[in-house]
């Protein structure tokens, strides 16, 4: 029988850049796949030659998006696509985040402002400042914190962001962020490692693109309440049982609660590097999907 082909689905960038590319590949030969990377925007479409199609690192989709939705409707109408193009399309707009307190998980309490609504500084008192965000952003692009005493600032980076069409996220800063982001990593349905790393916003009013992303990232033993939070946070993704991966990001409330921040489903850091199985595990999950003829697989 011939090996299961499949598509490890990158971009230009991925190509040049995404250091966990190689070994996933080598490691998905290894397990007897017929693997390769592929961008996305291949002038052949990965429905043609592959049977699973896997997204790891498409970082240009918040560019493209319009475009990257087509290609992942189109590609899981032929092949076998993770994560699904349905929650490829429900994770892309921060919007879900609304979606996830309805269903009363914990999350950080965001107001989002849309096009054509008034904005005034008064949407933006907060005791400890607040951060303005894009609803539809990667790697913390267009985002930024401001500090108390800062609404006008705040209202300005906004109505900037509204009058491009684009819908904003307004949340308030939550100061024990300090004590790092936290990030729980599924492979398969099942916790598989947890990471923890600096904050990204340390400069008040600051509109970075360039900022790295993770900084400071260290290997994190989960708490209970965290790992009940990740996991009411993924019950509430349509169709969770697909998920091949995923990633919680928490960050603790003035309570120590944990908060979820974002749901990363499409093509997130997995930090494989923090976890000597983490690897295997993605390996597996993704060897079991290959060989599985049912709907799901």
């Amino acid at each position: 029988m011939d090996a299961v082909r499949v598509a490890v689905v990158t971009s230009a960038a991925g190509l040049a850049h995404d250091q966990d590319l190689p070994s996933i590949v080598a490691a998905l030969r290894a397990a007897g796949l017929a693997a390769e990377p592929v961008r996305w925007d291949a002038a052949r479409p990965a429905r043609a030659r592959y049977e699973l199609a896997v997204i790891r690192s498409t970082w240009d989709y918040v560019e493209r998006l319009d475009a990257f939705l087509t290609w992942a409707d189109a590609t899981a109408a032929g092949t076998r696509l993770w994560n699904p193009a349905p929650v490829v399309r429900w994770n892309s707009d921060k919007h879900y985040l609304r979606e996830l307190a309805g269903y009363g998980v914990p999350v950080v309490p965001t107001r989002i402002l849309e096009p054509g609504e008034p904005c005034t500084p008064a949407d933006f008192d907060r005791a400890h400042g607040v951060v303005v965000k894009p609803a539809i952003s990667a790697g913390a692009v267009d985002t930024a914190r401001y500090r108390p005493g800062r609404s006008a600032d705040a209202a300005r980076h906004a109505r900037t962001l509204l009058e491009r069409g684009r819908s904003v996220l307004v949340q308030p800063y939550l100061p024990r962020i300090a004590e790092g982001e936290r990030a729980l990593v599924f492979v398969g349905g099942a916790f598989s490692h947890a990471i923890r790393k600096e904050p990204l916003l340390t400069e008040p009013g600051v509109i970075d693109n360039d900022r790295a992303p993770h900084l400071g990232v260290v290997p994190h033993r989960p708490t209970g309440a965290e790992v009940r939070t990740a996991l009411a946070a993924l019950a509430a993704v349509p169709d969770p049982r697909a998920l091949l991966f995923a990633r919680v990001d928490l960050v603790p409330a003035d309570t120590g609660e944990p908060l979820v921040l974002e749901l990363e489903l499409i093509e997130p850091n997995l930090f494989l590097d923090t976890d000597p199985a983490a690897l295997d595990r993605l390996v597996a999950a993704v060897a079991a999907r290959a060989r599985a003829r049912g709907p799901d697989g």
